[in-house]
């Protein structure tokens, strides 16, 4: 914004508009501005000079993308369906990168968007049970049930309230003990394999096919991710646009070419999406462009902004996209979903 002293006849007002100054002879519209006849001269000067170019500053560009995102979502488009269900293991061993937040709103966004989606909850915080508005305290069966004692998933599954074409396999804390009671089972790797197939099966026979499953893995590598490693066909894998986002998915990368060349040689880290992605800061650009620079083909043109509605919905037990449909989060994981639809379109992946 242009400034200048307004003192009287006499002085310049707005100089770098070209506003001639005021003098005794000529009119002004009170305290030193030009009169109506004086602003109508200008603004007839001025309107065919060329604009000066527009300052795209991140924060500028991050509003254009949030307009654009929300004119296309609201266009109404639809997703296409895979062409067999697609299993995705939501995993990452650091904490705080946003796993379980980017499981419950991608799977609620492809629900949102007319695909049937499962969650199995395999951490046993059980937070994305909490999100999706489903019961889960002790004694609750759920997934320990299903993995560890054989159960079907049929008698576990539960529907969210939230979101029609949005089924659960709750977590309990009765989970935290899983790791140690499946040490001694016979092909303790595939239990929840067995089990997803199984019940996929059974969907798929009575027309009522899932297009999408994700299963959210506690922050670690132990048996409980192995099993949901082997049970998927693709890898979800959220980082964190901080100093220490790299770290520790080389160990995943590790862990997964090993479940690939003994257990499941389909599987593949199919998808990252960058998480907590502060457009203002050069250490967001940053990690986004290194993780970029490493994973090409993996990360996914939309990152999930930090977000106070983000945040603030599991406490409502809610995702997002029910909490605060417009907000940026929101919008985001909503355009997330339809990169992840697109890019599969025609070649799921299968339990």
């Amino acid at each position: 914004m242009h400034h200048a002293a307004i003192i009287g006849p006499g002085v310049q007002v707005f100089p770098q508009l070209g506003w001639p100054a005021a003098s005794a002879a000529e009119p002004t519209g009170g305290l030193g501005w030009p009169s109506v006849e004086v602003a109508a001269e200008v603004s007839r000067e001025t309107s065919s000079r060329p604009l000066a170019p527009r300052q795209h500053t991140p924060l500028a560009s991050e509003i254009e993308r949030q307009v654009r995102l929300a004119r296309t979502l609201r266009s109404g488009e639809p997703l296409p369906k895979p062409a067999h269900t697609r299993v995705f293991a939501v995993a990452n061993q650091k904490g705080g990168v946003g796993k379980t937040t980017t499981a419950v709103n991608i799977a609620a966004a492809l629900a949102q968007s007319g695909q049937r989606v499962l969650v199995v909850d395999l951490d046993p915080q059980g937070n994305a049970s909490t999100a999706l508005a489903v019961e889960h305290t002790e004694g609750v069966p759920g997934s320990y049930e299903a993995v560890v004692e054989g159960k079907n998933i049929r008698e576990v599954v539960r529907e969210s309230p939230q979101l029609p074409g949005l089924s659960v396999v709750p977590a309990s804390i009765d989970l935290a003990g899983a790791e140690i009671d499946l040490v001694t089972l016979v092909a303790r790797e595939s239990r929840l394999r067995r089990a997803l197939t199984g019940y996929l099966g059974e969907t798929e026979d009575a027309g009522q096919r899932f297009d999408y499953v994700f299963v959210d893995c506690p922050p670690s590598l132990g048996l409980l991710t192995v099993n949901a490693l082997v049970a998927a066909a693709e890898i979800l894998v959220p980082i964190q646009c901080e100093y220490y986002a790299l770290e520790g998915v080389g160990q995943l990368l590790r862990t997964t070419e090993m479940v690939r060349a003994h257990l499941n040689p389909d599987l593949s880290m199919s998808t990252i999406v960058l998480t907590m992605h502060d457009a203002r800061t050069r250490l967001s650009a940053g990690v986004a462009d290194e993780v970029r620079t490493h994973f090409p083909n993996q990360v996914l043109r939309t990152a999930i902004p930090r977000s106070v509605r983000v945040s603030e919905a599991p406490s409502h037990h809610q995702t997002v996209l029910t909490y605060d449909s417009g907000s940026p989060g929101a919008l985001s994981y909503l355009e997330a979903a339809r990169e992840i639809a697109w890019r599969g379109s025609g070649s799921g992946g299968s339990a």
